[in-house]
């Protein structure tokens, strides 16, 4: 076992140093810098070892502290007409209970397990039982410091703040036993990156109980909460043992890795996201236009790629209505609330930030660019003309704003419609300004995600992201928009902030990509 853990974590310590040296090899200041022969460098590699070690220890925490930052603390101070302890209680068992069957490990399809039981033939069991092991313990050493931090805070008692970890791996290992018990009886494998619409239904089923229930004065009593968690434990045990005592691992796992075997082979990858690309693109021939250079270039890609391009939006939007309409009946039917929902709308605007950058869509489209476009005429020499990049920039500017508009409308709308609701306020023009604040919100996204892309261009052929620079500047993108959930500030401050920031935003953008892009604007090796 002792033997098995150390190739594993010497396995998964060298492809993410690799990661990191590459990604060091990416950022322009420090190209020009480090050798070509960065790889066999004695100082880097030892830089990137730390980096990795460290990673691993910060990795622990970090996502356990954003999850009851913003997943279950955040939210939950919306619900101050319920007792804190409850919320608390009542918003983690439900999100526990996603994270059983979502966020398992052991059916996750990752490089260390095809590196380790494809290429080195390791011992497929042995391998499967000493990392997961290793991850919920790590997930419990993970959690403990902050069911304590934050349950105690919300006057959770301290016995059931520590427990708390065992009880969230017992429902892990729990749900891990029922899948594998299930595979044994039908013979069907799972995967957690490839969930079914009936997952997908769960998913949005529970989401609903832990936020929509407790916004109608309604939560699952603490009591309840604490005996289900407490229970978990004992179905803990059960899951371990059905963990610990399953044969079929080589063929879980080879079932599982069977997609991420041609994802290790280049060409096979390109053609296998070609193909999944192909299944969404319209093949009708009779889907013309009439307009001329680069404008029927641009509409005959969006009537193509409706499906790829659209269809994300109008969920999006169609669950944004529906949210609004929940928050309208329940202002309806819970007048006392008016008041304090009057000054959510009118104070916490800078929220939104978060959540429009949640729902832009501006990646996807700058991959559906690349992928059905971009990568076959970035080979002619007059695709990259300063004058005609600018161009097409405006033309796709456009249309990625027209995308991300439709639920920016929505959300924009019905907040408008909230304020009217619940009161009103002294100035009409807030009402303008919240929509239009919305609306130039993801404008900024829209032009962000456009204007990155055209200055790193971080895909290869195969749509891999090799840009250390880019990945860096969506992280740092993550951070900033987090941090505007903590900020409060009235509708008419921010959102003229807001409007003035995105004109001179988008004139900078125009600017860079006019003067950059014919530069940086081509294909990564």
């Amino acid at each position: 076992m002792n033997k098995t853990l150390k190739i594993s974590f010497s396995l998964k310590n060298t492809y993410r140093v690799n990661g990191i040296l590459f990604s060091l090899k990416q950022i322009p200041l420090l190209k020009r810098l480090l050798p070509s022969t960065l790889y066999g460098v004695r100082g880097l590699k030892i830089f990137a070892n730390i980096l990795s070690v460290l990673w691993e220890i910060v990795s622990a925490f970090l996502g356990k502290f954003l999850y009851f930052l913003t997943m279950v603390c955040g939210i939950g101070i919306l619900y101050k007409e319920l007792p804190e302890n409850t919320v608390f209680l009542h918003i983690l068992l439900f999100l526990t209970i996603i994270g059983s069957f979502t966020n398992t490990h052991l059916f996750n399809p990752s490089k260390d397990k095809y590196y380790a039981m494809i290429l080195m033939r390791m011992d497929a069991r042995e391998y499967t039982l000493v990392n997961y092991i290793y991850a919920i313990l790590k997930a419990v050493v993970g959690f403990i410091p902050f069911t304590v931090l934050f349950g105690m805070d919300r006057g959770v008692p301290l016995w059931l703040c520590l427990l708390l970890p065992f009880c969230i791996a017992g429902m892990k290992l729990f749900a891990a036993g029922v899948t594998l018990w299930y595979y044994e009886k039908s013979g069907l494998g799972y995967s957690e990156n490839k969930l079914s619409k009936y997952a997908w239904g769960c998913i949005a089923l529970l989401l609903a109980i832990a936020y929509v229930l407790p916004a109608f004065k309604f939560a699952v009593p603490a009591w309840v909460s604490m005996a289900v968690f407490l229970a978990c434990i004992l179905l803990g045990a059960a899951g371990l043992a059905k963990v610990l005592t399953f044969r079929e691992y080589y063929a879980v796992n080879k079932e599982l890795l069977a997609g991420l075997t041609n994802q290790m082979d280049k060409t096979a990858q390109t053609q296998l996201i070609k193909q999944l690309n192909e299944k969404k693109i319209s093949t009708d021939t009779s889907i013309t236009s009439n307009r001329k250079g680069f404008e029927y270039l641009n509409e005959l890609f969006i009537k193509r790629h409706r499906k790829i391009l659209w269809n994300s939006t109008k969920k999006i939007s169609y669950i944004c209505v529906f949210l609004v309409a929940a928050v309208l009946v329940g202002v309806y039917l819970l007048p006392e609330e008016k008041a304090g929902i009057n000054k959510i709308v009118t104070t916490w605007l800078p929220y939104f930030v978060f959540i429009m950058y949640a729902i832009n869509r501006g990646t996807n489209f700058t991959q559906a660019l690349f992928m059905n476009c971009d990568h076959s005429l970035l080979t002619y020499s007059f695709y990259k003309q300063p004058g005609f990049i600018l161009r097409l920039f405006q033309i796709r500017l456009r249309e990625i704003m027209k995308i991300n508009a439709v639920p920016a409308l929505v959300i924009g709308g019905g907040l408008a419609l909230i304020l009217f609701a619940t009161g009103g306020t002294d100035n009409p023009l807030n009402y303008v300004i919240l929509i239009v604040s919305i609306l130039c919100m993801s404008l900024f996204f829209s032009i962000h995600y456009l204007t990155i892309y055209y200055l790193l261009q971080p895909y290869n052929a195969g749509t891999e992201l090799k840009s250390g620079t880019y990945r860096m500047i969506l992280t740092v993108t993550y951070f900033i928009c987090f941090a505007f959930m903590k900020l409060r500030m009235p509708i008419m401050i921010f959102g003229a902030m807001t409007i003035v920031f995105c004109i001179l935003y988008s004139i900078v953008a125009c600017i860079l990509v006019y003067r950059l892009a014919p530069k940086t604007f081509r294909i990564r090796t």
